[in-house]
């Protein structure tokens, strides 16, 4: 885009170049065959309204920066001084644009004359902002209309608000089902129809269809497991073992968490108005991370180890999240926990987050994980491998991931995966366990990690890692405790979803190493 102003397609309609401006210098065009919004000229919207102006701001720093929208929005929303009813609106506009971006792009395909690849990119966020209150929130389309052309020319320019009123008028001509019935007639490619319908990339669809079913699932489930990830997720948050309180979430709100204790849960709202959040007594995580750091810690050692204080380590704890709950974990067992994180800005984060538990019972080691094993060979009892992978379990929280993450990745992340397990094993003690946890389903992150880790020593066994986690949830079968078919019986690993559990889809796995 150059900010020409005219037609569907921006370009300037007038002829031999020539640009008339106005009073105030800004650039005019008289030209008949300009589309107008239905008002006035003096009645026109102007200004940017401040809830739609921090969702774009949001889709900016997205597309723009590479920045994560769960970052961004809560400064935003604080720099803009939104009241709670704004701040609502602003964040359903931006993660509901970032999530349905594929099926918003696809049918601004069909409404401008050429690549979406040439517009200008803020000119494209404007576009999705105003699709998404066109055909998936309940904003009347005159307002939709009105209000992102005003934010348009407040923050990009006159031209392209007039590329932005055409283009949003010949998508307000159809609705969602209307459009989708469009996009996907004559296909018969599931995976391309659901990847047009519920906005994954096609290679995402693939491979949640292929987990589904190496995690004992049925491939039919793909419908809901793609409509999970679109879903709002709730806000989980944690209180400290033996550290913090849920009692201030309560009163502001939060309902207790029915699946794992000292659990809370909430539609959303600003967390920094509660102390307990604050001074990091009580955090915000998801319920699948903290099953799983309470299933490793849960694990029964019986007598096989040396008596004394247990040794824990967190082999990737930045940004500190589990490290957190496993050293409160820890304090009470009366344990000891290194958290290892290689970046030195992440192991701050990591010491910030463990601040709250007594100094004594942890310690931050800044330090490439796959170097722990052969730093520390058979040191410690507990250790949590949360390894690097490419988020696929996540994506309802982290909505941009979905476009960001390519095939390629998975198979760059494998050697790491590896690497770091194999380092844990080295680390761990005879009789000691270790969670090998990734934030995916995919098979190539998960299953094929494990299998080929257990294949190649003869001192390993996989304990029963569905157990595991029964035994740290408040139901005692996450699966039949739900009204749901129960985790898979034929693995010893495990597989969290968040159309069955409504949580992320973290795996788990346990692997004790066996006694010379």
């Amino acid at each position: 885009m150059t900010g020409e102003q005219g037609g569907p397609t921006g370009r300037s309609s007038h002829s031999g170049g020539v640009r008339r401006r106005d009073e105030a210098g800004r650039e005019r065009n008289r030209s008949t065959g300009r589309n107008r919004t239905a008002s006035a000229p003096a009645q026109r919207t102007r200004a940017a309204d401040p809830a739609r102006l921090v969702a774009f701001e949001v889709l900016r720093a997205v597309s723009g920066d590479d920045a994560y929208a769960n970052l961004v929005l809560p400064a935003r929303i604080r720099d803009h001084r939104l009241d709670r009813r704004d701040a609502g609106f602003a964040t359903e506009l931006a993660y509901g644009a970032l999530r349905a971006q594929g099926t918003y792009d696809a049918i601004l395909a069909r409404c401008v004359d050429r690549p979406l690849s040439e517009l200008d990119p803020a000119v494209l966020d404007a576009l999705r902002i105003g699709v998404h209150q066109l055909v998936a929130m309940r904003v009347p389309a005159h307002a939709a209309l009105d209000q992102t052309v005003g934010l348009a020319r407040a923050v990009i320019g006159a031209g392209p608000s007039a590329l932005i009123n055409a283009v949003l008028r010949k998508v307000a001509a159809k609705d969602l089902p209307e459009w989708l019935a469009e996009l996907t007639a004559g296909l018969t490619d599931e995976v391309k129809i659901a990847s047009l319908k519920h906005s994954h990339p096609e290679w995402i669809v693939r491979a949640l269809r292929q987990a589904l079913v190496a995690h004992g699932r049925d491939v039919a489930e793909i419908t809901a497991l793609l409509e999970a990830d679109n879903a709002a997720p709730v806000v989980n948050l944690v209180a400290l073992p033996g550290i913090g309180s849920l009692e201030e979430a309560f009163a502001a709100g939060f309902t207790p968490g029915p699946l794992v204790i000292d659990s809370a849960l909430s539609s959303g709202g600003d967390l920094g108005r509660l102390s307990s959040v604050r001074d990091g007594t009580v955090r915000v995580q998801d319920v699948g991370s903290q099953l799983v750091a309470r299933a490793m810690a849960g694990v029964d050692l019986k007598s096989e180890l040396d008596g004394g204080e247990e040794r824990w380590l967190d082999l990737c704890a930045g940004p500190g999240g589990k490290a957190s709950l496993l050293a409160a974990l820890a304090a009470e067992k009366g344990a000891w926990i290194l958290a290892n994180e290689p970046a030195p800005h992440r192991a701050k984060l990591v010491a910030q987050a463990m601040a709250a538990v007594p100094e004594d019972t942890w310690t931050v080691r800044t330090g490439d994980g796959r170097d722990v094993g052969r730093d520390h060979p058979a040191s410690f009892d507990r250790i949590l491998v949360d390894a690097p992978c490419t988020g696929l379990g996540a994506l309802r929280r982290r909505p941009e991931s979905r476009w960001r993450r390519q095939l390629s990745d998975v198979s760059a992340l494998g050697p790491l995966q590896r690497e770091l397990l194999n380092s844990a094993l080295d680390a761990v003690k005879p009789g000691g366990v270790v969670a090998y946890v990734t934030c995916s389903p995919h098979t190539a992150e998960t299953i094929a990690v494990v299998d080929d880790a257990v294949r190649k020593r003869d001192d390993l066994e996989l304990l029963d890692a569905g157990a595991a986690l029964d035994a740290a949830s408040l139901t005692g079968n996450l699966g039949a405790g739900n009204g749901l078919s129960p985790l898979p019986t034929d693995r010893m690993t495990a597989q969290l979803w968040p159309h069955l559990h409504q949580t992320d889809a973290m795996f788990l796995a346990l692997i004790r190493k066996s006694r010379p």
